[in-house]
């Protein structure tokens, strides 16, 4: 069978059903061998989503559950959300190592560093804080508030944090050498992410477009548009060897860009015969080195795509 490497997602190779209500956010593990998704009915929960088969969900929060993210380790998850809080969590006994409070509004990404010894949240109350895993403390080590409104997307490298926000800047914070670089952006931003290469930013913003920048120099290298991107925030991502841009829709869809050539190539459609309306896709998740997609959204469950042709041995071999 030809190989399936480089093609492009176009098939359901699964669905995960368990949540009720808006799936706000569907994450992959570091190897991309489980996946963790969290929404409205304020669960966390992990899978496996090769095999389409849930393994365990988590509770502790009062709210809406936005963001997770998982440890290099796969041991611990971090949670925020609606309730303010940002929640540790042990996988394998589901119960809350650490409760961590200090932000005045919604949670709206969390995320651990590579070692998972700190975790990093951005909020609605315009700060971004750090807090340490390896201490009782319950304050933050660090807060920045540059930011003059939600901070709704961030991303982190081995020595920097990269934030967006709804006051129309991409920020950039060289923890080495305590250096911030602030891009001005000029509409709403909702979402930033590296490409793998780590020389450019994805941007997305409310005007139903997305740009790409060189890291260092700042400079547009390219903008893309034919999604509907006006009043949510949706995560975008870049395919595992760059060649394309992926963003959800709130029209039900999810779009594929040549990177290079910025033309709308692919689209997967969420909604199904019988919707009043489509979905809004909030979240999209690419696998770290393989061409499977993970998107969730407004209704409906977590979809796991893969190319046509995919075999369930490829997946064993993970």
């Amino acid at each position: 069978m030809a190989s399936t490497e480089n093609a492009l997602p176009t098939e359901v190779a699964f669905e995960l059903l368990g949540h009720q209500g808006a799936v706000r956010a569907v994450r992959f593990n570091r190897t991309g061998s489980y996946c963790l998704t969290c929404g409205s009915d304020r669960t966390v929960r992990l899978w496996n989503p090769h095999k389409g088969l849930p393994v365990k969900s988590y509770s502790g929060h009062g709210a809406e559950v936005l963001d997770a993210d998982s440890s290099h380790d796969n041991s611990r998850i971090v949670s925020g959300g609606v309730d303010k809080l940002v929640l540790l969590l042990d996988v394998g006994t589901g119960q809350p190592i650490r409760k961590l409070r200090g932000h005045l509004s919604r949670i709206n990404c969390v995320k651990f560093n590579e070692e998972a010894t700190l975790i990093i949240s951005g909020s609605y109350d315009a700060s971004v804080r750090i807090w340490d895993c390896r201490t009782r403390v319950h304050d933050p080590v660090q807060v920045m508030d540059e930011a003059k409104d939600s901070v709704t997307s961030l991303r982190l490298t081995n020595s920097e944090i990269l934030t967006g926000s709804v006051d129309g800047k991409v920020r950039r914070y060289d923890m080495r050498f305590g250096k911030l670089f602030t891009d001005t952006i000029g509409q709403s931003v909702t979402c930033v992410s590296h490409s793998h290469d780590g020389h450019c930013v994805l941007v997305s913003t409310l005007d139903s477009k997305l740009r790409l920048f060189d890291k260092d120099s700042g400079e547009m290298l390219n903008e893309y548009s034919g999604h509907v991107n006006s009043d949510y925030k949706l995560d975008s991502c870049l395919s595992q060897d760059d060649s394309h841009v992926i963003s959800g829709s709130e029209d039900g869809r999810v779009c594929f860009w040549d990177l290079v050539e910025g033309h709308l190539v692919h689209t997967l459609q969420l909604s199904k015969k019988g919707d009043r309306k489509p979905p809004i896709v909030y979240s999209l998740c690419w696998h770290p080195t393989r061409p499977t997609l993970l998107s969730a959204g407004s209704h409906g469950p977590v979809t796991v795509w893969k190319p046509t042709g995919w075999r369930e041995q490829d997946d064993d071999e993970q």
